[in-house]
């Protein structure tokens, strides 16, 4: 009998220790979520404010910016003089140029339309 008392009194201490081991982590944790949110709210009061509406950009008095279409081509590569190989300050600065003709290929009808489209294709 005694034995039996004894293991019962043993798993109970234990479930006790477990039970308040479990309430001190809660506690730790809580505790860490209030001071993490206290730190937030420190830090966010020494930002600066969201700008007032006056402050907000404004359009331009010209109106929108639009998109500009043009088509452009690639610059050739220039030669150096002395087949020497070229350095990044002897290259032209853009690698493309406006192109002369700025007509914009249109769809042809008869066309398949893009690959794999299942479109019928060309006649």
């Amino acid at each position: 009998m005694e034995t039996i008392a004894t293991t019962v009194l043993a798993a109970s201490g234990r479930s006790v220790l477990a039970t308040v081991g479990f309430v001190l982590v809660g506690v730790a944790l809580v505790g860490g979520l209030i001071w993490a949110f206290r730190l937030g709210a420190k830090i966010r009061s020494r930002e600066p404010a969201p700008p007032r509406p006056e402050e907000q950009p404004r359009m331009p008095a010209s109106g929108p910016v639009r998109e500009s279409h043009g088509a452009r081509e690639p610059n050739e590569m220039p030669q150096s003089q002395d087949g020497e190989r070229l350095t990044p300050h002897e290259l032209r600065t853009t690698g493309s140029r406006p192109s002369d003709d700025q007509s914009r290929p249109r769809w042809n009808p008869e066309s398949g339309g893009s690959f794999g489209s299942g479109g019928p294709g060309a006649r």
